[in-house]
């Protein structure tokens, strides 16, 4: 049992949001134990190629085999949104002994050895910690934002309206019970039961917020909520996130209708429809089978007529709808 203690101002500053990082580092659970991520199934087998040209031996080590995963692998996000970069910054900036640390108390507390590609590599923490954070980076920018991120992203954002709306209907009561049914809160102190006989042989633990805030992360890939083991680190708080099954569906491509085909062309009508969801250039050309520059000047055009806008996320430039696409995607008048 966890016990998390409220002062006068800390449900203040208790705060939702998620970390492109956590997830990424998290996504690796699903090729540990596929068949407890069945949502999963279909995007590693897409991106396994790609994951092999990385060193995969390492990144399979970053989770132990029942999926536990190093506290310094997950930094507690410092803002809103963070972008992957961000945390991964964060991540490079770890204090080597740390790293050692949490390496061997993951697998040990796991009760499994360290694997051959860990082991061999603890004897020098800093070198370890760059290859790990090099490797992180390769995994998300080869396998991760191309196709799976902007699909992700959309449900965590879903998770957090929905949250809001909870604690504005329900106060922090409904906002806690609906996370997660581990979850209960009782005069100003959030109780987390890890059902884990692992975590249940460390004791309980009770954790003064004492005005350093606490943040609640969706994930898309837990097993139910749970907290760092580390009684030293800020207090945060993994859950499930709503909507996780979504991952696993496989869109139809909508029906476009003959007036917007006519008005702009069947290749951008259709492109303004899949864009119901922010999405990159390269995963819009992976889901029609083009190449994409084919995509880009599409893009562009679509772009240049108001009809959609540019953000840049990181490295990647995100499509989404303007008002005006909206509006003609739906066939508004």
């Amino acid at each position: 049992m966890f016990e998390f203690a409220f002062g006068v101002d800390d449900l203040a500053t208790t705060w939702i949001t998620y970390s492109p990082l956590q997830e990424a580092v998290f996504s690796l659970r699903a090729r540990r134990r596929p068949a407890a991520y069945p949502h999963y199934r279909r995007w590693t087998a897409s991106w396994e190629a790609a994951y092999r040209e990385l060193d995969s031996a390492l990144l399979d080590a970053l989770v132990t085999p029942r999926v536990w995963v190093p506290d310094f692998l997950t930094p507690r996000p410092a803002g809103r949104r963070p972008s992957f970069e961000s945390e991964l910054a964060v991540l490079a900036a770890t204090d080597p002994a740390v790293v050692a640390k949490d390496f061997t108390a993951a697998h040990q507390g796991d009760g499994a050895p360290l694997p051959p590609s860990l082991a061999t590599r603890l004897d020098d923490p800093a070198a370890l910690l760059a290859h790990c954070v090099e490797q992180l980076r390769g995994y998300w920018e080869r396998c991760l934002l191309p196709h799976w991120w902007p699909r992700a992203r959309a449900i965590l954002e879903a998770d957090l309206a929905h949250r809001g709306r909870m604690f504005a209907e329900h106060g922090a009561e409904g906002l806690f019970a609906d996370l997660s049914p581990q979850l209960s809160w009782k005069s100003g102190v959030l109780r987390l039961d890890d059902p884990d006989p692992r975590v249940r042989a460390l004791g309980g633990r009770y954790t003064p917020v004492a005005g350093r805030g606490l943040i609640l992360l969706p994930t898309l890939c837990g097993r139910g909520a749970h907290t760092v083991i580390d009684p030293d680190e800020p207090p945060v708080i993994s859950y499930p996130a709503r909507g996780t099954a979504l991952l696993g569906e496989q869109q139809p491509f909508p029906e476009v209708p003959d007036a917007l085909a006519e008005l702009i062309g069947p290749p951008r009508a259709r492109l303004l429809l899949l864009l119901a969801h922010p999405a990159t250039t390269t995963a819009l050309a992976h889901r029609l089978g083009v190449t994409p520059g084919a995509v880009s000047r599409h893009l562009s055009a679509l772009t240049a007529a108001g009809l959609l806008t540019r953000t840049r996320a990181g490295r990647s430039v995100l499509y989404a709808r303007s008002p005006l696409g909206a509006a003609l995607a739906s066939g508004d008048r």
